[in-house]
Order: structure tokens, then C-alpha cells, then sequence
């Protein structure tokens, strides 16, 4: 396997179900590979350094530490970042950033571990032996390596969360403090099985705080998600559409179109934008485009206008896409040859090009009509508590399943649709993420006004369900949420689902299903520990896992 152009198995997609070696199933090249493992070693070698710092509580800056680690991951998610030359420009910023903290730690005398990331000092000839050798098969031991790199994608999926909630004013140091500490951990290439175990469990410790970090921060910004219905037609003038999962991007863009006779139109994991009081206010967010972000090619080329990509979730355009010159990214994505929107001193964006060929644009081509009901994050489950619990002790409601996660690409996602249509009508379907576009314009009806799919919003709002599945577990008297009638059928695609995932372990939630397949980077080893732990499953069929488990 040393001979490979490259190796990822970070996504569910990875080529035959172990790993892509020649080029990601995603798109993404494999001196882009390269690059990323390169700063995945200098951001292993930055908080390594950082937890020396926090251990001997010497003072440092902490802000800027916090800004590039979280930057850093997320540009390593799948689908987040495939140029080249934003991949190295951070490796960089990182590079200066590491030599600092070196000359920190000489001038107080703080001893560092002896470690490869540490020592590595940024030499430009040094870059492509380096990123090879930081490649993730430097880790020989596959259960060593599987528990290294859950833990890291674990972070990974921490550092969005976080960034989003920092870009709303919300930081956590502790959180921080933890990351590091993991990156140390990890870094330790004496780290026994044991250690390593404890660490991936830790950090769904801090999942559950950085999901909570991140839902405080939006509903302190925007109010609680409500009820809403959203429209997925379109209107007759010139539109932008916004994909991905920053709020204060949307925020930014709608306060900016206002008056300007321009349609503003969420896609994928912007859909829960609308559920927002503060910002369903704006009469131009006219409604959602699309589906899951696997289908953008086609609806991106009938959108006619332009689109901005927040977050992770680009699809690599053909070369003959007609689009593609009117796609921007911002924050941690990039795309050869499109155009990045940095954020300004004042802490906004400045969106002005992008209205402005929106302005020259024809407006959106109809592609269905109707709407979608979502908006039920733990506030609102909370206002209907009454009608549910009534529904719950008559038997009108017999069971809830969670299917919170992503949708993709292969065929046996189709699973989800079949499973969500098979479900007895007594059976209320918690969904979050972009996976409840499987299932959401099914109209699968209600149970005495409570609709069957209940919509928390993106993958981070998966908080909700475990707040409420912790209410309900007051409310009913139960000693173990396990004892709740709550199945947990999850899909998973990219890093994100695995912090959710590692959260949900980490508040002692068994039997999960994780589909539709199993995770690559999963040994064998590993895996009998987290089934024989906590009896974690793959899928079967719908008809069996219906008779074993709902009916």
C-alpha cells in the first residue's frame, strides 16, 4: 500500500469499502491528499505544543491557537476544500504559527516531546517527502491507526461545529484545551490501545459540549427553531442560492439582497435557515432549491444564478459545467478557479460580486412545487411535550426512530426511503441532517396533528434529539435511556456524523445502527469493542431489521 498515489478512508463513500488510493471517490486529487496530510502534521505538531503550554499553564495566544486548529481540520473534511494551493498556503500560516510557539517554549524552558510534528521546522524542499510520510498508514498497527484516526475525524467534525459557534461570538476553551490534548495523544506514536481508547471516547465528551456550544449560539442569535412549512417551488426573479451550514453567512447575504430585487434560496444543510425566527423574517428568503448535495450538478445548472458554498458538501463540477463560473466559496472551502469570499475585519462577508451577477442573471428554473414542514429542534418538541406524551401513553405513538446523518451517493442509501415508507403509522420518524431528504417530501401524514417526520435541522442539531430523548426520560421514569421506545438507524457520510456518533456514545446510547455501511477506518479490533460495548450494528435488510426491531 506504500506504493499508492495516496490513501483516504475518511468518507463512506471510499473506494471498495477500504480506502482510495488512486484518486477520492469524492473528487479530491491525490496532491490534494497529499497536502492535507501535510497539515494534518503540522496541526498534530501545533496542538501538541499547545497542551505542553496548557499543561505547565503558561500563557500563550489561545485565540489564535483556537482560530487555525479549527480552520485547519475543517478544510481537511470531505467535500470541504480541494485547492491545492489554499490546502499549502495554510500549511504556511501553521508553519509560522508552530515556529512561535517553538520559541515560546525555549524562552520558559518548557521541555517537548521528541516528536517528528514537533520537530519538523517547514523546510520547502521537505513538502512532498513530508506529506508523504504523514500520510495515514505511518501508523502500522491497524487498531492503533483505526483508534487514531476516529479520534481525529471526531475532531474534525468538532472543529465545524466549533467555528460556526465562534463566528457567532460563542468559544469554549475547555474545548480547545481538549483538542489539543487529543492531537497530543494521538501524536504519541507510543500511545497504547487503552489510552487511545479513552481519548476517542473522550472526545464524544466534548462532542456533546461543542454541539451544545453551537445550539446556544444559534438560538441566541436568531431565536428558537419553530414550526415551519418551506416553500420548494420558485418565484419569478433572479435568485442566489446559499448551500452548506453557516448561519451567519445566510445572515450576512440576506441583510445585504435586501431591496435589491434578488431571491435569496437555501440548499442541502441550509434548508433549516428558514426555521429561524430572525431570519424567516427576511421576505426574500423565498424558499429551498434542490436536494441533498450529491444532486447539485443538475440543480445547480438549472438554478441559473449563483451559488455560495459555506461549509463542505462540494461535488467536483465537469469541465463543461455551465456553472461553474458562478460558484464562490468562503470560510474553510475552495475550488480550483473559484472565487473565495474572505471574511472582512468587521467580522462579515461582502457578498456585493455575487449580487451583482446575480442581478444579470435569468431566475431559477422550476424543478418541483409544494412545500416541506421542519423546524422541530428540542424548543419546539418541547411546546407540543403534552400532545406527545398523550400520544405516547394512548398508544397512538408507539415508537420513535431516530434517523438523524447524510444522504449520498450509492445506491443502498436507498435503504433509508424504503425503511422510512415501511414504518407502521404509529411511528415518528426524529430526522436531522441532510439524510431527511431521503424521506421528507414523502408525506408520510401525522399522528393526531404531530407530523411523522420531525425535523430538528443540520447535522449538529442531532443535540436536540438527545435533549429530548433526556426529557422523555424524566418524563416517563425511566432509569437508562436505553429503556426509552426510541431506535437509533443512523447514516453517515462524512466527519461530522462521526462526533455526532461518538457523542451518542458517550451518553451511553446502545444498539445504534450505522449505515449504510460500516466505517473503513473501523478495524476489526476496534469494531468488537464498540459492538461488544455497546452493540453497535450495520444494516440488514428493511424487512429484517423492521421485524427485529420496530415491529
Amino acid at each position: 500500500m506504500t506504493d499508492n498515489k495516496m490513501f483516504c478512508f475518511q468518507c463512506q463513500e471510499t473506494a471498495k469499502g477500504t480506502g482510495c488510493t488512486i484518486k477520492g471517490v469524492c473528487g479530491k486529487e491525490a496532491s490534494t491528499a497529499k497536502w492535507q496530510d501535510l497539515l494534518l502534521s503540522v496541526v498534530r505538531g501545533i496542538g501538541t505544543i499547545a497542551h505542553q503550554f496548557n499543561q505547565a499553564e503558561l500563557e500563550y495566544n489561545h485565540t489564535q491557537v483556537a482560530d487555525y486548529l479549527t480552520d485547519a481540520l475543517f478544510s481537511t473534511i470531505t467535500n470541504a476544500n480541494f485547492d491545492d494551493q489554499a490546502i499549502l498556503n495554510k500549511v504556511d500560516v501553521g508553519i509560522a504559527l508552530k515556529k512561535q510557539l517553538l520559541h515560546l517554549a525555549q524562552q520558559h524552558n518548557i521541555l517537548l516531546p521528541d516528536y517528528q510534528e514537533v520537530r519538523w521546522g517547514g523546510e520547502k524542499a521537505d513538502f512532498d517527502a513530508e506529506g508523504q510520510r504523514e500520510s495515514i498508514l505511518r501508523n502500522e498497527n491497524a487498531d492503533l491507526r483505526s483508534l487514531k484516526e476516529l479520534t481525529v475525524l471526531g475532531l474534525k467534525g468538532m472543529a465545524a461545529y466549533y467555528e460556526h459557534a465562534a463566528r457567532l461570538g460563542e468559544t469554549n476553551d475547555k474545548i480547545i484545551a481538549f483538542m489539543c490534548k487529543a492531537l497530543n495523544t494521538i501524536t504519541n506514536p507510543d500511545a497504547d490501545m487503552q489510552t487511545l481508547l479513552n481519548i476517542t471516547l473522550e472526545t464524544g465528551k466534548y462532542g456533546v459540549d461543542v454541539m451544545a456550544l453551537l445550539d446556544q449560539a444559534n438560538t441566541e442569535a436568531y431565536g428558537n427553531p419553530e414550526l415551519t412549512h418551506v416553500n420548494i417551488g420558485v418565484g419569478q426573479r433572479p435568485g442566489i442560492l446559499i448551500s452548506g451550514h453557516d448561519l451567519k453567512d445566510i445572515e450576512d447575504l440576506l441583510i445585504q439582497t435586501e431591496g435589491t430585487g434578488i431571491d435569496v434560496y437555501t440548499h442541502g444543510e441550509m434548508l433549516p435557515a428558514h426555521y429561524y425566527p430572525q431570519l424567516k423574517k427576511y421576505k426574500h428568503l423565498v424558499g429551498n432549491y434542490g436536494n441533498a448535495w450529491w444532486k447539485q450538478k443538475e440543480e445547480f445548472t438549472s438554478f441559473h444564478g449563483p451559488i455560495v458554498f459555506t461549509t463542505n458538501c462540494i461535488v467536483p463540477p465537469s469541465p463543461s459545467a455551465e456553472y461553474k463560473d458562478r460558484v464562490f466559496t468562503t470560510n474553510s472551502t475552495g475550488y480550483p478557479g473559484w472565487k473565495h469570499i474572505e471574511m472582512g475585519a468587521d467580522g462579515h462577508k461582502d457578498f456585493s460580486e455575487v449580487i451583482a451577477l446575480a442581478q444579470k442573471c435569468e431566475a431559477p428554473k422550476e424543478i418541483e412545487i409544494g412545500e416541506i414542514v421542519g423546524g422541530f429542534a428540542h424548543a419546539q418538541v418541547f411546546a407540543l411535550a403534552d400532545q406527545i406524551v398523550e400520544a405516547v401513553k394512548t398508544g397512538a405513538i408507539r415508537k420513535f426512530v431516530v434517523m438523524s446523518g447524510c444522504d449520498g451517493r450509492m445506491k443502498n442509501r436507498n435503504y433509508y426511503q424504503e425503511f422510512a415508507k415501511a414504518l407502521p403509522k404509529d411511528v415518528v420518524i426524529l430526522t436531522s441532517g441532510c439524510a431527511k431528504y431521503k424521506y421528507n417530501k414523502l408525506h408520510l401524514g401525522d399522528i393526531n396533528g404531530i407530523p411523522r417526520v420531525l425535523d430538528a435541522g443540520q447535522c449538529n442539531d442531532s443535540y436536540s434529539w438527545v435533549v429530548v430523548a433526556l426529557k422523555l426520560k424524566e418524563i416517563f421514569g425511566v432509569n437508562d435511556i436505553n429503556d426509552l421506545p426510541i431506535f437509533f438507524n443512523i447514516a453517515w457520510y462524512e466527519q461530522k456524523a462521526v462526533i455526532v456518533l461518538l457523542a451518542l456514545l458517550h451518553l451511553g446510547i446502545k444498539n445504534i445502527h450505522l449505515g449504510p455501511t460500516l466505517p473503513a477506518f473501523i478495524s476489526e479490533g476496534v469494531l468488537k469493542v464498540l459492538v461488544d460495548t455497546f452493540g453497535i450494528a450495520g444494516n440488514a435488510t428493511v424487512e429484517e431489521d423492521l421485524k427485529n426491531y420496530i415491529l
